[in-house]
């Protein structure tokens, strides 16, 4: 380092940019004044700062940048108060299993330091007790000559697999406070980083004594992906033993279009070995809700004693408060392993058998399965295709015709699953994850875009009204950051996920189908998102129901992204989808 820190905020400016932060998401604080200086003036503007609207957005941000980049981002919460408006973005980046490095501040803990009332409101004992049953770690420095150490902890745990988020509070008065010697940061910054959790070789064996047994095996996979490097070697894993994929998109695991892709079919019915990789909720993987019960009875999607080995460190990730793993399920054969090594290992020990006549067989039957299932889609997609409102199926393919000649990103939302049907989806970098619920999409989207802004590569952000909703003010982030990002809208008017909930209640209960609306829809008045857009310095255009209009206007849309590098919104009205599956 050239420059010489003069107060205790120019340290943690040091270690974000040692570290490799190249942007930290924020909305104004006082308690981080000092910080916020020592961002803008001792670090001449790196990490750049991304300036959002709101607490739980700028967490958002981070956790978006952080599913495209497997990179962590810094985003900073004012003291009591922000942490509390960030707890909401915290828990969602907890699920996803993103690293994600949250920084906030409190006090001055010297309390004849503090202002009357406000520095007493915002501070609080201990502060991190807000977030520390979904982060991985938290920790208040007492002095800056603790911050290098700190911040390094705080990295490695964050981005050491299962990565997750963690929390830093500094003192306000440490920040602020002149430095009378050195801090040194070198020897921190250059600690050697925690290697992979490799499989016990034992283990691996009986895995591959288990696959050399099977005649139907099922691969399930969820966050395999997380890692591109993984997907080949999954892929390769699948092709050798010729295994049904299923995959459940926490990341993608296994190109859309891959013959051996049977997400959305029924591969487990008469799976006689089941491979979990990287699942998360397997009981919720390998069961069904019976939606036609009243009592939400569940089934198993497996046949009764069929061997299931689960492979990943969900048991490494346990939260004390959250019950995000679901219900016990028994496995036959529980390894605890990083699949980046673990898959290469195991193909290895797999590879002699992969030449076996009834496995050629096995592979021509599930590509057969595979195409049926294509077709099918192709031909549900069709279904009132002319309608207007459009459908959910026709917009994917109006954005699909579009953009599927550049090189894109879809962010969050997948419409119904339709562009995973429809479009091409051949590698992680297309889909970084389905989305984790409503009021995190559109920041979620903006962090995504952020992680490619400067590049060719188009994002596209199919975006739910309701979400957007929550978070109006992201549109203005997205202007000020200058994120070309091109927004199709998801526009149901209505909060339609929890209405499909009220007319299963109805029906149940015999009150009126009609009376579901009530409390759910988006209408009367209904938004002008293509209006609201503009008016935070976005291309818009909309609200179109018209489907033979939807086309030309994104194709408009995109060519302004493009050439502008700035954001773009269409306002597309999707009628509601006519079903009998509730999420």
């Amino acid at each position: 380092m050239t420059r010489s820190p003069r107060f205790g905020s120019d340290v943690i400016v040091d270690l974000l940019q040692a570290f490799g932060i190249e942007y930290v998401a924020l909305n104004p604080g006082a308690t981080y004044r000092g910080l916020h200086d020592s961002l803008v003036n001792y670090g001449e503007g790196k990490p750049e700062i991304i300036l959002c609207t709101h607490e739980k957005v700028a967490v958002n941000v981070a956790h978006g940048y952080a599913k495209a980049t497997g990179r962590p981002m810094g985003a900073i919460v004012h003291d009591v108060v922000g942490l509390l408006h960030s707890t909401m973005g915290v828990y969602y980046a907890h699920l996803d299993r993103v690293p994600l490095m949250l920084l906030g501040a409190t006090g001055p803990l010297d309390r004849r330091r503090r202002r009357p009332a406000i520095d007493w409101i915002h501070t609080a004992q201990v502060q991190a007790e807000a977030v520390r049953n979904f982060t991985k770690w938290d920790d208040q420095p007492a002095t800056v000559d603790d911050f290098p150490n700190s911040f390094a902890r705080a990295y490695r745990i964050a981005t050491t697999e299962p990565a997750g988020p963690v929390y830093l509070c500094y003192d306000a008065g440490l920040q602020e406070d002149p430095l009378d010697h050195a801090v040194a940061i070198d020897e921190v910054v250059g600690a050697a980083r925690p290697t992979p959790v490799q499989a016990n070789p034992a283990a691996l064996a009986r895995v591959a004594e288990l696959i050399a047994r099977a005649k139907r095996p099922v691969i399930v996979t969820e966050f395999t992906g997380r890692h591109p490097e993984a997907v080949p070697e999954l892929v390769g894993l699948a092709e050798e033993i010729a295994a049904a994929v299923i995959d459940l998109h926490g990341r993608v695991n296994i190109p859309n279009r891959h013959p051996l892709n049977l997400s959305g079919g029924d591969a487990l019915k008469d799976a006689d070995l089941v491979i979990a990789l990287d699942v998360g909720d397997l009981h919720r993987a390998l069961s069904e809700l019976d939606r036609d019960s009243a009592d939400r009875a569940k089934r198993s999607r497996v046949p009764g004693g069929t061997p299931i080995v689960d492979i990943g460190l969900s048991e490494l990730r346990q939260s004390k408060w959250a019950e995000d793993l679901g219900d016990f399920q028994p496995v036959s054969l529980s390894v605890v392993a990083d699949t980046r090594l673990a898959l290469p290992a195991l193909r290895s020990l797999v590879r002699p058998q992969a030449g076996a006549g009834d496995r050629a067989a096995r592979r021509k039957e599930i590509g057969a399965a595979h195409n049926a299932l294509r077709e099918e889609w192709q031909r549900d997609a069709r279904t009132d295709w002319d309608a207007s409102p459009m459908t959910a199926a026709r917009l994917a393919s109006e954005i699909w015709g579009v953009i599927k000649g550049e090189d894109w990103v879809l962010t969050a939302n997948t419409l119904e699953d339709w562009t995973l049907r429809l479009w091409d989806v051949d590698s992680p970098k297309r889909h970084p994850g389905r989305s984790f619920g409503t009021a995190t999409q559109i920041g979620v989207s903006l962090g995504v875009g952020l992680a490619y802004r400067g590049t060719d590569t188009v994002v596209v952000d199919i975006q739910p009204d309701g979400d957007l909703m929550y978070d109006p003010g992201a549109l203005w982030t997205a202007a000020n950051s200058r994120i070309p990002l091109l927004v199709v809208m998801y526009n149901n008017r209505a909060y339609y996920n929890d209405l499909e909930h009220q007319i299963r209640v109805a029906r149940h209960r015999g009150t009126p189908v009609e009376n579901a609306r009530v409390g759910q829809e988006l209408d009367d008045p209904a938004p002008d998102f293509a209006m609201l857009a503009k008016s935070f310095g976005w291309y818009a255009e909309g609200p179109i129901a018209d489907p033979d209009a939807a086309g030309p206007a994104i194709k408009r849309a995109l060519a302004y992204v493009k050439e502008k590098k700035l954001p773009a919104l269409v306002d597309t009205i999707v009628r509601r989808r006519q079903s009998s599956r509730f999420r």
